[in-house]
């Protein structure tokens, strides 16, 4: 089971897939949950496609004959055409694509329920706080920022995840019980407070590192361990922006994430997806990001400036 890793949503989708599975498909199976990250070159290690049935959910697709299930949202879903066309001539009825869901969890919820007779009810909390999450259904930036809600401390636990066994670990306790009680778990309590802690700091440092001007803003992060910081604080800063452009460090990567602001002043026009793209990266319309190696750091930076220089140049056409 591959799913995209120190992500609410690739967690979630791997956790309900797995009950679906175990409730539909095979009651017996065993599940071994592995993490996948957006990074500069090869995505899959087809060496770990060994499993008797082999799935990947909330990530871009493999045409591997060894992945027999494929679930994802993202516009950027594909690799190249020869994946598209490969996907478009599958006729297993076990790989589902559409853009259109807002997380990667309800779109396998409604295929489940509507092609498999799942019932998706027990887990009905789980798919509303991920739709919420992954698709940025805050009320306003204060309520993304401040945290409260048990769905919101997960994400930043997953987002931080310590180590590679945190989220596999964490799976199966979103497929059978609620939030709130997987906060009280003895491996994930002890994190909150740090984290909040953390998060706190974070706020302080983007307000000093952000930049906005002609509705976009800037910042580069990559001195700090900030690669999982909450993405709606620029907004939060700057609720006169559209889009942010930011630099972030990883010990695999250097990541620049390009954002559009929930609640701009004004609807971004621009497809944040297809400018990734360009770069190697992808993701949404209204959100995406490209993966560089941790030694192209100054090819990072030139990206960064160019959408940056883009992005504001629609804002002042858009203005004239």
């Amino acid at each position: 089971m591959f799913y995209h890793d120190k992500c609410f949503d690739g967690a979630s989708s791997a956790a309900l897939f797995s009950r679906f599975y175990r409730e539909r498909i095979r009651s017996d199976a065993e599940f071994v949950f592995t993490g996948l990250v957006h990074r500069a070159g090869s995505l899959f290690d087809e060496k770990e496609f060994d499993g008797d049935e082999n799935a990947i959910v909330d990530f871009k697709y493999s045409s591997s004959p060894r992945i027999t299930w494929w679930f994802d949202h993202h516009e950027s879903a594909f690799l190249s055409p020869a994946d598209a066309e490969h996907f478009e001539q599958n006729e297993s009825n076990r790989k589902f694509y559409d853009p259109a869901y807002k997380s990667c969890t309800s779109f396998i919820a409604m295929i489940a329920q509507q092609h498999f007779g799942f019932d998706p009810a027990p887990v009905a909390d789980l798919i509303h706080w991920t739709d919420i999450i992954d698709g940025a259904m805050y009320s306003d930036a204060k309520t993304a920022v401040e945290m409260k809600a048990p769905a919101m401390k997960l994400t930043m636990v997953i987002e931080s995840a310590p180590d590679h066994v945190f989220v596999p670990n964490l799976i199966p306790l979103l497929a059978t019980k609620s939030l709130a009680e997987i906060l009280e778990e003895p491996f994930v309590a002890p994190l909150l407070a740090p984290l909040l802690k953390r998060h706190e700091l974070s706020i302080g440092i983007l307000q000093e590192r952000t930049e906005c001007k002609d509705g976009t803003i800037f910042f580069d992060v990559t001195d700090h361990d900030l690669e999982g910081y909450n993405k709606f604080v620029p907004y939060y800063l700057h609720p006169e922006s559209v889009y942010s452009v930011g630099l972030s460090k990883s010990s695999f990567r250097v990541k620049v994430s390009v954002g559009s602001n929930p609640w701009a002043p004004q609807e971004p026009e621009v497809n944040l997806a297809r400018i990734c793209e360009r770069y190697g990266g992808g993701g949404h319309a209204r959100v995406g990001a490209i993966s560089f190696d941790v030694d192209q750091h100054a090819a990072a930076i030139k990206a960064s400036q160019e959408i940056v220089a883009e992005l504001r140049a629609a804002i002042r056409q858009k203005k004239s």
